[in-house]
């Protein structure tokens, strides 16, 4: 299974473990639409709180160093984004995670 596939598994389970082993310790999410960054911690923490609605997930592109995929995320605020997602992989697991999102109208 790729790591994607598992990351996705993870989420949509609220998976802690899963993600634990996924996530390489020096993980970095940056939100180009907002400018935040989160460490492996807070992205687990956020993922257990079922805020992140992903739906229409396919992936776009993926190699043992980068995995690229377009979901449509809903949140429990109502809104919903349209996000593009780079992940970067090192020693196996996801180093980093970038996305692009757009607000789609209510």
């Amino acid at each position: 299974m790729s790591l994607l596939a598992k990351m996705d598994a993870a989420i949509t389970a609220k998976d802690e473990a899963a993600m634990n082993e996924i996530i390489h310790d020096d993980y970095k999410f940056t939100m180009h639409a907002s400018g935040n960054v989160l460490g492996k911690a807070d992205v687990i923490k956020w993922a257990m709180s079922g805020d992140i609605n992903r739906d229409k997930v396919r992936v776009i592109y993926e190699n043992d160093e980068i995995g690229v995929e377009h979901a449509f995320v809903t949140f429990n605020d109502g809104n919903t984004e349209a996000v593009m997602a780079v992940y970067k992989y090192q020693d196996g697991k996801v180093i980093s995670l970038e996305t692009g999102a757009t607000k789609i109208p209510k």
